[in-house]
């Protein structure tokens, strides 16, 4: 037999191969189980309800996200929780900023949960929508603002850097004083946490709505 194929011959192979791969299209386009079981309200224990009501209070994701492992150490969690407030409502950074750089961060880790609670609420907050695309489809935002280029020089070169030039630190400190730099130093390293605890617990966002990161997409 030559060692050419035929030409019917490779649509045959070409054929088994395209069927070969559909279950790991499948599997791929099919979002993981959360890998601790959901909880509710009512089946939280006495040290996990004070933590669970508190959350339900200003949760958009319910009892789901980082909350959902965050309540297996409920006073590990209840910390985490009180840190999470002062960022995201006493921060001394404006809210629009504020939102920016947790999105800076939801990006650089794919998070789909942090993306889908967070992008609406940076819209919101006053941060163009052009802006939100740009960073999401992984490019430097145009059109940004001097004090959302100083967060986003700030905080991409603190965390892919692990440091900070001492040119973007002194834009940062006369944009937006010191106090806004500890700050957002702050929120960034957080908002990583939270974005390592959401994978790896293989957290999704809310159960029939659209992921915000397709299947294939960076």
């Amino acid at each position: 037999m030559s060692s050419k194929s035929t030409p019917l011959a490779s649509l045959a192979l070409g054929a088994l191969l395209a069927t070969a791969t559909l279950p790991a299209l499948a599997a791929d386009a099919a979002a993981p189980a959360p890998r601790f079981a959901p909880l509710t309200l009512d089946a939280l224990n006495v040290y996990q309800k004070p933590l669970g009501e508190q959350v339900m209070k200003v949760s958009s994701i319910g009892l789901g996200g980082p909350y959902n492992p965050l309540l297996r150490s409920p006073v590990m969690g209840q910390r985490m929780f009180d840190l999470l407030y002062y960022l995201r409502w006493n921060s001394s950074v404006p809210l629009r900023l504020n939102e920016f750089a947790i999105l800076i961060i939801g990006r650089q880790w794919r998070s789909q949960v942090e993306w889908f609670a967070h992008g609406p609420l940076a819209i919101k907050a006053g941060l163009p929508a052009e802006v939100v695309a740009d960073l999401k489809a992984q490019r430097r935002p145009a059109n940004m603002k001097p004090d959302e280029a100083v967060v986003y020089d700030f905080v991409t070169e603190l965390t892919t850097n692990h440091g900070v030039s001492d040119a973007t630190f002194a834009r940062a400190k006369t944009l937006l004083g010191e106090q806004q730099v500890v700050d957002l130093t702050t929120i960034a390293g957080t908002y990583v946490t939270v974005a390592m605890l959401l994978a790896m617990a293989e957290e999704g966002v809310p159960a029939g709505k659209e992921p915000p990161f397709k299947v294939g997409e960076p």
